[in-house]
């Protein structure tokens, strides 16, 4: 895969808490689930959260936190974390803690 094994390690190992965890193969990399909707993931270079719009600015404050772009387009409410930034235990679990407030409140799948 394209993604570092070690840093997929470091999440899973902070959202085994979260409640009805999953993980699927997606967009080159890992993404974990929480209620069957995606909360964060890893992929080549570092990993992504989804923390919502309303807290994308909170995350955004954060070392080595950006907007998630994909395609060179923004996607509102997803943010970027470098490697280092999943690296920090501080910085992985205050952005987790955004992540799961945002999606621990949508609907299940």
């Amino acid at each position: 895969m394209a993604y570092n094994e070690q840093h997929a390690k470091l999440l899973r190992k902070s959202v085994a808490s979260f409640g009805d965890i999953t993980e699927k193969k997606m967009f080159g990399g890992l993404c974990f689930l929480l209620n069957g909707n995606m909360l964060c993931g890893v992929h080549q270079g570092g990993g992504m959260a989804r923390v919502g719009k309303e807290s994308e600015v909170a995350a955004l404050e954060l070392d080595g936190v950006t907007p998630l772009s994909f395609t060179g387009r923004k996607m509102g409410g997803m943010v970027d974390l470098s490697a280092a930034a999943i690296e920090d235990t501080r910085i992985r679990k205050a952005v987790l803690k955004l992540a799961r407030e945002f999606v621990g409140g949508l609907p299940a799948k």
